[in-house]
């Protein structure tokens, strides 16, 4: 959190870009706190590589102004801004061992040769590669490549390290395992971390808060536990986590379907399934929706009196099993309209031996769905 009186390490002021008339970032206006891990997460095209391009200082926006530690960027060059920057590939010197990777930049500023010793050997130390100064590059594994780029870019000491898809290149174990790594060195240096990815996974685990990025706007900025269970949009709901999507046209409005009071939107889906769920926004009777329902908020029985009485109840048919590991993703068939719906289940517990072409109860509170407009979208800064 930025102390208080501090000024954010990073401002955007209705920042924009375009390329041959068409626009990649859109009047982005946004604010980074001091020591903060900030994502930007959103799928490729959606215009993130070209923001962090800018705040870095290698393209310049056409429109708006970036400050970085309370000092203007307009006109300062890459070499000058108070920022590093690591990328999927690292860019690290094979030739160089690495302790001349990680103290390249501090021989370009020119720092005595014992004194750059000291800092790089102490630097080593604190991400866990001590001793390591005269290995090659080519001897470490993939991890300890990815902690030599992140040193060689942390001994500096900038305000702000831009992080570009780092774990992209990585293996999937190797990639859940830095995630963990990632964030306690951030943790531990304190710097401000700026990291743009499209794996929804990496940006909840690691973020203090999250921008999800959608045609070059931010769609919505927040922590990562506002975006999961409180999305502004369809586009945010549909992307951040898994969803069962629902399409229809809104029935109504109530207050009192579910346990817990609160204004709830009916629809109907073009299978002609009634469905309830939370008013996301601006949602009017007649209108096309859109409802979101996570798969764990879903309740499974076998017998429709063993669950809430409160909730609508509907009856399904188990259509298929899919094995992932702790749970179980079960696609369900609800019996009178055919839609599907998918569930979250622990491999262990009452439901372990469900089998195909059973037929089972289910239920949702509608206050753990969301119901929005079709095609509602909304700048949040």
């Amino acid at each position: 959190m930025t102390k208080a009186g501090a000024s954010p390490d990073l401002q955007a002021e209705h920042v924009g870009k375009q390329y041959a008339g068409q626009p990649a970032v859109r009047d982005l206006s946004f604010t980074v706190e001091r020591g903060s891990f900030f994502s930007i997460l959103g799928p490729s095209g959606c215009g993130k590589t070209t923001l962090l391009r800018m705040i870095a200082g290698f393209l310049a926006p056409d429109s708006g102004q970036i400050t970085i530690g309370g000092r203007p960027m307009h006109g300062v060059p890459p070499n000058q801004r108070p920022v590093n920057m690591v990328f999927q590939h690292l860019a690290l010197f094979p030739m160089m061992s690495v302790g001349e990777n990680v103290g390249y930049g501090l021989a370009r500023r020119g720092l005595p040769r014992a004194d750059m010793a000291k800092r790089v050997a102490a630097m080593l130390e604190r991400v866990g590669l001590a001793g390591a100064q005269n290995k090659r590059v080519d001897q470490l594994s993939g991890g300890q490549r990815q902690r030599v780029a992140i040193a060689r870019s942390l001994v500096l000491e900038p305000t702000l390290l831009l992080l570009d898809e780092p774990l992209g290149a990585l293996d999937l174990k190797l990639r859940e395992h830095m995630k963990l790594e990632l964030k306690q060195l951030q943790a531990a240096f304190g710097t401000t971390f700026v990291y743009i990815t499209h794996d929804q996974s990496e940006a909840l685990v690691l973020s203090d808060r999250v921008a999800v990025m959608n045609a070059g706007r931010f769609e919505q900025v927040g922590t990562p536990q506002q975006l999961y269970y409180q999305p502004r949009t369809p586009f945010v709901a549909g992307f951040v986590g898994a969803n069962n999507r629902m399409a229809g046209r809104a029935t109504g409005s109530s207050t009192r379907v579910g346990r817990d009071e609160g204004d709830v939107v009916g629809l109907t889906t073009a299978e002609g399934l009634t469905l309830w769920a939370r008013r996301g926004g601006a949602v009017c009777e007649g209108d096309a929706v859109e409802a979101f329902v996570r798969p764990e908020a879903v309740s499974l029985a076998r017998d429709a009196g063993e669950l809430a009485a409160e909730h609508p109840r509907y009856d399904g048919q188990v259509e298929s099993l899919l094995f992932d590991g702790a749970n179980s993703a079960v696609l369900l068939r609800e019996a009178k309209t055919r839609a599907e719906f998918r569930i979250a289940l622990p491999q262990t517990g009452r439901f372990a031996d469900l089998r195909i072409g059973e037929t089972v109860a289910f239920s949702f509170d509608p206050q753990r769905a969301v119901c929005f407009a079709a095609g509602a979208s909304a700048n949040a800064l």
